[in-house]
């Protein structure tokens, strides 16, 4: 098959995803194009099955915003033309679905039929899709996909409670690539971080508001108290600053380091040994899930699509949003006996088989082949 993937390349959830059904399907032997304004974060080397087309946005002063939803479709309707491509596969509702809408009505008209599926991955329908400027254009698109999936039977259930929907949303989960961990040449080198008697809590977001950040200091506070600990902040955005003042504040830069965006999220998930995610919302919390394949215990909140990937009790602990206190019991209580820690790790490891990308990827394998036969 030739299939379009149109995603956000950057390091969040939904393009993280999006690349590595990319990647993972091209090795599989289909013919793979991504289509976004930058290559994709995750991807270092393009083969004859794996493409990356640019959008590129002219700038006009007539625009106050430079119109990337026509500069994308109009990429769309050349890539699919110039390769023949046989499908669309758009992740996050805005502005991909409603760009791939405006390819097809336009390959329609040179008597081109493609199907397109749209993923829907959380914000793009709890927060930016149900806002009043948006909310119509996200429905429209969402109903106007010949398929439509999401990443967890709650991002369904929130997709059906705030839009009008005609479609049957399927439920494919997200998912990791276990092979990862069997590919590690290099042992896990604690030391570059943390003190051999250290405990390493570790944190990856976008550090947007939703995500809680002075919450995770907060339970660190208290951990701190009772363990030896050290917490690694990994990645960027607006809540980041706010989090430094409170550490510099509350006397804690000692023992806290901001690592930034990075592309070795392997690397420091291999020495953690807990991981932190007190989030208001999370549609799947894909980061949780990238944390127990390498065998890391998970303390977040109860909300969204986490119960679906932490087991309560087994591969960590699910607590009340906002609740610090039951969030650094639960991490203590993990820690501080060596045997418990090891059990947990194990368990979130045995946990997160079920969501193997070679379990998952023939979901996606079906539905693209249902596409494609009905559109013909």
């Amino acid at each position: 098959m030739k299939i379009v993937i149109v995603c956000y390349p950057t390091f969040g959830g939904s393009g993280v995803v999006a690349t590595e059904l990319g990647l993972y399907l091209s090795k599989k032997g289909h013919e793979i194009h991504f289509i976004t304004y930058k290559q994709p974060v995750r991807i270092q080397n393009l083969t004859p099955l794996l493409h990356f087309h640019e959008v590129h946005v002219p700038t006009y002063d007539l625009f106050k915003y430079q119109p990337y939803e026509l500069a994308l479709s109009s990429r769309m309707v050349e890539i699919v033309k110039k390769y023949k491509i046989d499908l669309l596969h758009v992740h996050y509702a805005i502005p991909h679905a409603y760009a791939a809408y405006m390819s097809k009505k336009m390959l329609e008209d040179e008597g081109i039929s493609i199907p397109m599926i749209t993923t829907l991955h959380g914000t793009d329908i709890t927060l930016v899709g149900s806002h009043p400027f948006y909310k119509k254009a996200v429905q429209f698109s969402i109903n106007n996909s010949e398929y439509v999936t999401a990443v967890s039977q709650s991002l369904k259930e929130d997709t059906e409670r705030l839009f009008e929907v005609s479609k049957d949303i399927r439920v494919i989960p997200n998912f990791i690539d276990l092979s990862k961990t069997h590919q590690r040449n290099v042992p896990c080198n604690k030391d570059v971080i943390a003190t051999g008697d250290q405990f390493v809590i570790t944190h990856i977001s976008n550090f947007r508001p939703l995500k809680r950040i002075i919450d995770i200091l907060k339970v660190f506070e208290k951990v701190r108290k009772k363990l030896n600990v050290k917490l690694l902040m990994v990645g960027d955005g607006p809540e980041k600053e706010r989090a430094k003042w409170y550490c510099r504040a509350h006397k804690l830069d000692d023992s806290v380091l901001f690592l930034g965006n990075s592309n070795e999220i392997d690397e420091i998930l291999c020495f953690t040994d807990l991981f932190l995610l007190p989030s208001e919302q999370e549609s799947f919390g894909l980061v949780a899930l990238e944390a127990m394949i390498h065998s890391v215990p998970v303390v977040c909140s109860d909300v969204g699509g986490l119960p679906e990937v932490v087991e309560n009790g087994y591969s960590g602990y699910l607590c009340p949003v906002g609740d610090t206190n039951a969030m650094a019991e639960k991490s203590i209580y993990i820690l501080e006996n060596e045997e418990r820690h090891e059990q947990f790790k194990k368990q979130a490891y045995e946990c997160s088989k079920k969501f193997d990308i070679k379990n998952v990827i023939v979901h996606y394998e079906n539905l693209y082949e249902e596409a494609i036969k009905i559109s013909d």
